[in-house]
Formats: C-alpha cells, structure tokens, sequence
C-alpha cells in the first residue's frame, strides 16, 4: 500500500471516529475534535503527498506522530471510564496513525535508496 492511501485512509478515521466522539456524547468536550482538525490536515495535504511533494511529506508525517502520540492520553482515559466504545475509537485512530506512520518510513527509506 502507498504512502498516501494510509494515509488518506488515517484521516477518514480520524475524522469520522472524532465527530463520532463528539456527537456521540452526552456532554461533548471541544478536545475530541481534535482528531477530526488533524483528520481534516491530512486530508488536504493528501495530494501533496500524492505527487510526493518532500515538504508535504515531512509536514504529514509529523502531524501523524503528533496525533498517534496526544490519543495515548484519551485512551487511557477511556480505559480508566471502563468506556469501551471510546477505546476502541480511540484504539483504530491510533491504529491507522501508527500503520500511516510505518508506511511512510518505509516510503523515506525507499526514496533514500532509489537516489
């Protein structure tokens, strides 16, 4: 799989998982739209990433780790609620992040061979 699909894939997650969050909510925090805004990020920057722009690509792979890294703190709160649901939103966000993440470092290894 490219580079791009990951992580076009990440943002649909992202957005579609975080607006779940929030409008699934008896009392929604303004926090949980936080993916869905990253979400939006990555899905603007996705064809640059797509023509394999290098700045874009820099750009899209540190607002990935920035997000795989601030779920850390909603799961373990989710698991602290006993939340299941929100586990497992928060579960596949930073699943797809982390497989979007791998993928890239396999596309940057791979471009550094090929010049």
């Amino acid at each position: 799989m490219k580079a791009h699909v990951a992580s076009l894939i990440n943002a649909i997650t992202l957005v579609a998982m975080g607006a779940w969050g929030y409008l699934g909510s008896a009392n929604p925090s303004k926090t949980a739209l936080i993916p869905v805004f990253f979400g939006v990020m990555l899905f603007v920057l996705n064809r640059g990433l797509k023509i394999e722009n290098k700045a874009v690509a820099h750009i899209v792979v540190l607002l990935t780790l920035i997000i795989m890294v601030a779920l850390i703190k909603p799961l373990n709160a989710a698991m602290g609620r006993g939340d299941n649901m929100a586990m497992i939103r928060v579960g596949l966000m930073m699943l797809t992040s982390a497989f979007a993440f791998v993928l890239f470092i396999k596309s940057f290894i791979d471009a550094r061979r090929r010049s």
